[in-house]
């Protein structure tokens, strides 16, 4: 292993590579802490668990949002769903926006499901996108429709359940997080970490469907080559 030259990493004991590692590996797949530190243990790396908490929430946040500035333009159908949370015993609804592809675009947690909620995740929205979408597809929840002819009364509306599938698909990976988490502690957890988890697993959603073994392979290899320039180091072999 190398001596970091990127400044984000000096004052640290282990390299780069190490901690770009440790925070590679717990927002990419739905490893605990204590997973990824038993999986860089086999590497012969010898770390606590709290010393990878630590770093996902340091420099997940910078990687996250360096991420998020590179990422082109989205598709302009929207698919918007929101899903039930139970945090601390008391219920909130986790709102999600994403394109046409399942490319993740947004989250907002919050503790209602009205017009009022609707308008806010749609305002953030246009606020990071920068442009309306030709298509928001939603189910028949109303609060869509009211929030939508205040903020977007240009945009089609199409409401069904069945044609929203890519929105509730998308709630998969939270879902299993939230297992591997034991349950969610606050809001802002996961508000905190699903802004870093999304962008991360953005960079790696390369579909497989209609490309070439060869494709995929060279879209992966582009993957980590964005990840290495944008966390400053490689993966720790």
């Amino acid at each position: 292993m190398t001596t970091p030259r990127d400044r984000r990493y000096a004052g640290y004991r282990f390299p780069a590579e190490v901690i770009a590692m440790a925070v590679w590996l717990y927002f990419r797949f739905p490893l605990s802490l204590r997973k990824v530190e038993e999986m860089l243990a086999a590497r012969g790396i010898t770390v606590s668990h709290e010393a990878v908490r630590q770093w996902t929430l340091k420099f997940g946040r910078g990687i996250a949002d360096q991420l998020r500035w590179r990422a082109p333009r989205r598709g302009d159908k929207w698919h918007l769903d929101e899903v039930v949370l139970t945090i601390a015993g008391k219920r909130h609804y986790l709102w999600r926006a994403v394109d046409r592809d399942g490319f993740v675009l947004d989250v907002l947690v919050q503790s209602r499901r009205d017009a009022k909620a609707a308008k806010r995740l749609l305002r953030k929205l246009l606020k990071k996108q920068g442009w309306a979408p030709r298509v928001m597809v939603t189910d028949k929840l109303k609060s869509y429709a009211a929030a939508k002819r205040d903020v977007m009364p240009g945009v089609e509306h199409r409401q069904h359940k069945v044609i929203n599938n890519r929105a509730e698909n998308s709630h998969q990976p939270t879902r299993r997080r939230e297992r591997r988490m034991k349950r969610f502690k606050s809001a802002r957890q996961v508000q905190r970490f699903l802004s870093i988890h999304d962008p991360i697993n953005n960079l790696f959603h390369l579909r497989r469907d209609h490309r070439t073994a060869s494709d995929y392979r060279t879209a992966r290899a582009q993957a980590f080559a964005v990840w290495v320039e944008v966390a400053g180091a490689p993966l720790a072999a």
